[in-house]
């Protein structure tokens, strides 16, 4: 269909009649429903503590990347903490938390674990003055817990320096915001033709092109979407985590939604892009899954030996993929420690059969998990 007279699909007169062909749908659906079986089929005889730690673990993710979408990185520790106290799920000693982290993890958790809830306007803005408990975004006051109002211009998707930014969207102006909010929330909480996973895609397009808020637009648009893919699982437990897969592909997410929003009604390519991100970061949470996996037969090959709390710790990190060589000077750095205290450590370690000396040697001898290590232990659901 050719596009009428105007810029945005907010402008279209049959706006926000949506369309799209169910013939080029039909195979990517069917794609993500066999991959969401596959995901739930392996966790299905996980057992009930190995599931709870794949879901704080692509909770975590979900929390820490949809913030790092919108140039917010939030500490990883902070985040699992705040996430496994209210899932009552024990990690042992739990970091601090900031109100940053909090909020979001408020919103997040609310989107997921209440997915059946409907969504109404109060619960929009309790997830908006969550994100913003100081009632500022930077050192700009914002309106808080209500839709923006435009009274310093129109609500603009913008980049570049000042002075030569390019606009790569405008948003329908406030004064129709109230319509349109209401519009939208009742096709969401109302019983409707599209199979939830187009509705998840549909609903992450609709919000972000109304735009409401000043600003968390973004991080409210993927809780938006969060929530109705719980509904399509029929879980309100989450094990993979769409906000971090548009992380990894920001610059082609930024480009089909702008493509998106200056094209016609037919969202056909927007939500082809949208399932396929969603299989992606389903395939993706296999992989998320394996590590859980090999550290809690780890722990359990392993929970009678009399291991302290800095070696705990450095086998955490090397569980989780350490980054470049561990060597006795690392090992120091990070647990705070002096060079001859994690040198006894490591030998512990290594003379219980846990770690090995990485081969290659070299000016400074590291150390890896043995191999063993990573596939033997019991299965799971021990």
């Amino acid at each position: 269909m050719i596009r009428g007279d105007y810029t945005y699909i907010w402008e279209a007169p049959d706006w926000p009649d949506w369309r799209y062909d169910m013939s080029r749908l039909a195979e990517p659906l069917a794609d993500v429903s066999r991959e969401q079986g596959r995901l739930l089929g392996r966790l299905a005889d996980a057992g009930i503590a190995l599931r709870d730690r794949a879901s704080l673990a692509a909770l975590t993710e979900d929390v820490v990347k949809t913030s790092a979408i919108e140039g917010e990185h939030l500490d990883v520790a902070s985040v699992c903490s705040s996430i496994a106290r209210r899932l009552g799920v024990d990690i042992g000693a739990l970091a601090p938390t900031d109100r940053n982290v909090e909020g979001v993890v408020d919103m997040i958790l609310d989107a997921t674990l209440e997915s059946a809830s409907p969504l109404d306007q109060d619960r929009l803005f309790g997830w908006h003055a969550a994100l913003f408990p100081t009632g500022y975004s930077g050192m700009s006051r914002i309106s808080v817990g209500a839709w923006r109002d435009d009274s310093h211009g129109p609500m603009q998707v913008v980049s570049g320096p000042i002075g030569r930014q390019q606009v790569h969207f405008e948003a329908p102006p406030a004064d129709r915001l109230d319509d349109e909010m209401t519009r939208f929330l009742n096709w969401i909480n109302a019983a409707s033709a599209e199979p939830l996973l187009l509705k998840s895609g549909l609903a992450h397009l609709w919000f972000v092109t109304l735009h409401p808020f000043d600003d968390g637009n973004g991080r409210i648009a993927r809780a938006v979407g969060d929530l109705l893919l719980a509904r399509a699982d029929h879980s309100p437990q989450r094990f993979y985590s769409l906000s971090a897969q548009i992380q990894r592909e920001r610059k082609a997410y930024y480009a089909i939604l702008e493509r998106t929003q200056k094209g016609t009604l037919d969202v056909t390519d927007w939500l082809i892009w949208f399932l396929e991100a969603v299989l992606r970061a389903l395939k993706h949470a296999h992989d998320a899954l394996d590590v859980v996996f090999v550290r809690t037969r780890f722990w359990q090959r392993w929970a009678d030996a009399a291991l302290n709390e800095r070696q705990t710790k450095l086998l955490n990190r090397l569980l989780d993929g350490f980054d470049g060589k561990l060597t006795s000077s690392k090992w120091a750095s990070i647990a705070k420690c002096s060079p001859d205290t994690a040198l006894r450590d490591i030998n512990d370690l290594v003379a219980l059969g846990i770690l090995q000396r990485a081969p290659g040697g070299g000016r400074s001898t590291s150390y890896e998990l043995r191999e063993t290590e990573l596939t033997r232990a019991p299965s799971p659901s021990t």
